[in-house]
């Protein structure tokens, strides 16, 4: 398994001396010798010894290194095959867990070992070869050592990658509904004690150009976040418009509180501006209800006007309520089916009614003349039938704006009309 096609140096030579040859010849016999020490000092070292299959595998993998070496002086031709044991048994290690700083120590030692065998060896007059072997050792173990942390880097992130894509899976299977919470489920994504399951919405200003790039540098940024803010691991759900999250709930402690300042760390590390709304769930069974809960929210309060920020479902309750479906749903939307195409009119009843009828306010959030609001909101009447000045006139337009899923249009588009409309 690779993440990606490995990257190999160029063939290269290591010549060396008559002298040097005849040095690392003498030390030759030696070599299933100095893997059994090789691998003996490793288990002595490693906080968990190895067990006999695998003790015997790093012997062969040393005795293999060992012969590589000593064959270097008399075949100084550097292949890209030679690598090739070391990359599989880093593939096996990254596989098993085994750290990246233990497979690197265990040829750091291999090395260590050759040298000292090497000095051993070495008579006097012989200090010009050591040297030129020891040159020949360093340069060898250069190559070696960016084979096995490429490969086992390669590896990890494959592993990793498989990982994080089945939870993934998991996690969206319980917010949409279409997979049981059975304990499977739940333990592998540590959810036992339910957790708080957060809705996302960004309001996205990439342009088609590196669009694909920028996304998903801003859900990798939105993960960060969320973990930096929860301080802890958050599961994600993302889209390119958001998504879905579940900070874990502890034993004893029910779900987390959203962090202040979440949404303003949000919209810094993203450079966009970001709507939540978080809702608990004591277990992972009431993870899809809590998501389209969230999700509904979201949705009310944006058709209401609501700018980007954290939405409370207590913040929207009248709202959220008239926003349900119900036998009269249909009729009260159709209410304003006479402005369904002057979407500036609709912009301006929206942010009418979550300004609380305050008709300056609305004209200084639409960038408009106060009496192009009244003009609007004149015409609003006249068309739908509407009474805004009336308690039910205004309960009608607010629950026919939330029914219809309107949303509210606040800049240029909203500003566009003129004071006669």
């Amino acid at each position: 398994m690779t993440a990606r096609p490995r990257t190999t140096r160029s063939p290269g030579r290591y010549e060396v001396s008559r002298n040097a040859r005849a040095l690392a010849a003498r030390c030759e016999p030696r070599i299933d010798e100095l893997a059994r020490r090789i691998s003996r000092d490793r288990a002595e070292r490693a906080s968990n010894a190895p067990e006999d299959a695998e003790d015997a595998e790093i012997a062969a993998t040393a005795r293999y290194g060992l012969r590589l070496f000593a064959r270097r002086p008399l075949d100084p031709v550097c292949r890209a095959d030679d690598y090739r044991m070391f990359r599989e048994r880093a593939a096996q290690r990254a596989e098993q867990g085994v750290p990246l700083r233990q497979l690197l120590r265990s040829h750091a030692l291999g090395v260590y070992v050759l040298w000292q065998a090497l000095h051993d060896s070495a008579g006097p007059g012989e200090e010009a070869a050591l040297s030129e072997l020891a040159g020949l050792l360093l340069r060898t173990q250069e190559g070696i050592m960016g084979a096995v942390a490429e490969t086992y880097l390669d590896e990890r992130a494959a592993l990793d990658a498989e990982r994080y894509e089945r939870r993934r899976s998991v996690l969206r299977g319980l917010l949409d509904g279409t997979r049981a919470a059975d304990d499977e489920a739940v333990r592998a994504l540590g959810v036992e004690h339910g957790g708080l399951v957060l809705c996302l919405r960004v309001e996205s200003a990439a342009s088609a150009t590196g669009r694909v790039m920028a996304e998903r540098r801003r859900r990798r940024r939105l993960r960060t976040a969320l973990e930096g803010g929860f301080g802890g691991e958050v599961l994600t759900v993302l889209t390119d418009d958001g998504g879905h999250a579940v900070v874990p709930g502890r034993d004893g402690q029910g779900a987390p509180e959203v962090p202040e300042g979440l949404v303003e760390l949000l919209r810094r590390d993203c450079g966009v501006e970001v709507r939540l709304a978080a809702v608990p769930a004591a277990t992972a069974v009431d993870f899809a209800e809590a998501a389209r809960t969230a999700a509904e929210v979201i949705r009310v309060a944006r058709a209401c006007g609501r700018p980007p920020g954290l939405h409370r479902l207590d913040d929207v309750l009248l709202e959220f309520h008239l926003s349900r479906n119900s036998e009269s749903s249909g009729p009260i939307a159709a209410l304003l089916d006479p402005i369904a195409d002057r979407p500036e009119l609709l912009a301006t009843l929206g942010t009418y009614l979550e300004s609380q009828r305050d008709r300056r306010g609305t004209a200084r959030q639409l960038g408009l003349h106060p009496n192009t609001v009244d003009n609007r909101l004149a015409r609003i009447a006249e068309l739908t039938g509407l009474d805004l000045s009336a308690p039910r006139g205004t309960a009608l337009a607010l629950a026919a704006l939330l029914l219809r899923g309107a949303r509210t249009v606040n800049g240029p588009a909203a500003a566009s009309g003129s004071a006669g409309a």
